[in-house]
């Protein structure tokens, strides 16, 4: 049996090493060996580079979160420091950390491993940040933002609508402004884990319709789609004001649909692209029955039956058992949603009417379904996406009224992939 001299626990050892620290790093590192250290240097790279960097079970930009984290809450600040430079400019491009990665690590650390510990690190961070070339310009810590929220704004005309900006985390020019309007008795927390996703090249707004979360209900004449649509023109308008983004991408989801259909045909010069999901183009024949829910709700002077009966309508019943404190909150929404904004909400659905008007839409058009939506079945949907001219139809497997609830994944992939297409 011949001897083969190769080690190749040292030699893998040494590729993870370079691929995390970079090769001008290692090439300086390895000529420190010496009588006296190099078994330590040789434990290093055959244990520490390759018996723990080279298991496959995480990948390197989640081995280097732990490291950043665990060498921060112990104290260890050269290899702290040595991880965080390598993390931000050093290694394999594809396993490095963004500045705003290394800033969500050290927050974790906040909470985990005290204050003291996470500030010593910022402190680190932002001189490594310098060092390496990045702007740092001044900013008030009065004037940050949640990232998962985004600023909270009101629109300055009435009535007031609430609505929320999250900018693009990783990238100085958003792809696209799009802006998202949420279902009947829901608010603008719909579209969390959408709104998060998008913004990581996308300036996205959620607002609330009026009557609904933070917006107002002005006293007026009945509320029809119509005045609805005016509201996001509203919005739209203040916001190209204020960022210059020119047309928005809108993204309506049931009532929210429905408004987008009807700001499409009112105002296709403010949108570039629309996202219809569990919506119709209505249904006069369907008049009667919206006339005795609201009757209903009058009698009842509160929306506790009507959110407890619309669980059964927004989730198909193997997710209403899979995930029981999701559609709690969901009904505790819709049940403390002000009865006055519910109803007039309610009335203008029943008087929305675009079945005639689609063929005018003329701007690129993405239609989600549900394939078990029992309020709007994807024949409906089909009809839709047909009446639209170039208008793509997707429809979510086991998806009721919320896919975006429901299958958050296949939901995001459909509108990523169809933004992705527009680009």
């Amino acid at each position: 049996m011949s001897h083969d001299p190769y080690d190749h626990d040292i030699e893998r050892g040494m590729r993870n090493r370079r691929q995390i620290l970079g090769d001008a790093w290692v090439d300086a590192s390895v000529p420190n060996a010496n009588a006296f250290n190099a078994d330590f240097q040789n434990f290093i790279t055959r244990y520490a580079w390759h018996e723990i960097w080279g298991r496959p079970g995480l990948d390197p930009k989640t081995r280097r979160v732990i490291v950043l984290a665990v060498t921060s809450a112990l104290g260890r600040w050269d290899e702290f420091t040595l991880h965080t430079r390598a993390s931000l400019g050093m290694g394999d491009p594809a396993t490095r950390l963004s500045p705003e990665e290394v800033k969500e690590v050290l927050m974790q650390v906040a909470i985990y491993a005290g204050v003291p510990a996470a500030n010593t690190a910022m402190a680190t961070t932002v001189k490594l940040l310098r060092e390496l070339g990045h702007e740092l310009p001044p900013r008030s810590a009065a004037d940050t933002v949640h990232p998962g929220v985004g600023a909270q704004r009101r629109t300055a005309g009435r009535p007031a609508l609430h609505y929320t900006v999250r900018e693009a985390r990783d990238v100085d020019t958003p792809r696209h402004t799009v802006v998202m309007a949420h279902a009947l008795g829901a608010d603008s927390s719909l579209w969390d884990g959408l709104a998060n996703r998008l913004a990581s090249d996308c300036r996205v707004v959620c607002y609330d319709h009026r009557g609904h979360g933070g917006s107002e209900l002005p006293a007026g004449p009945a509320l029809s789609m119509a005045a609805l649509a005016d509201d996001a023109s509203r919005l739209i308008e203040e916001l190209q004001a204020e960022f210059g983004c020119g047309p928005v991408v809108f993204v309506g989801l049931s009532l929210g649909g429905m408004v987008g259909q009807e700001l499409a045909l009112r105002r296709p010069e403010l949108l570039k692209g629309l996202v219809l999901a569990h919506t119709s183009a209505g249904d006069p024949a369907q008049a009667a029955s919206w006339a005795e829910r609201a009757a209903a709700i009058e009698a009842a002077g509160h929306l506790e039956a009507t959110a407890e009966a619309a669980m059964q309508r927004w989730f198909t019943p193997g997710f209403r058992e899979r995930n029981p404190a999701t559609v709690a909150r969901w009904q505790r929404r819709l049940a403390r949603t002000d009865c006055s904004g519910y109803l007039a909400a309610l009335r203008a659905v029943a008087g929305h009417d675009t079945a005639a008007r689609l063929p005018q839409i003329a701007m690129p058009t993405l239609v989600i379904a549900g394939a078990e939506d029992p309020s709007l079945s994807v024949a409906g949907h089909q009809a839709l996406a047909a009446a639209i001219p170039g208008a793509q139809l997707q429809v979510l497997a086991e998806a009721a009224h919320l896919g975006v609830i429901e299958q958050p994944q296949a939901f995001a992939q459909a509108v990523q992939g169809w933004l992705d297409a527009r680009d």
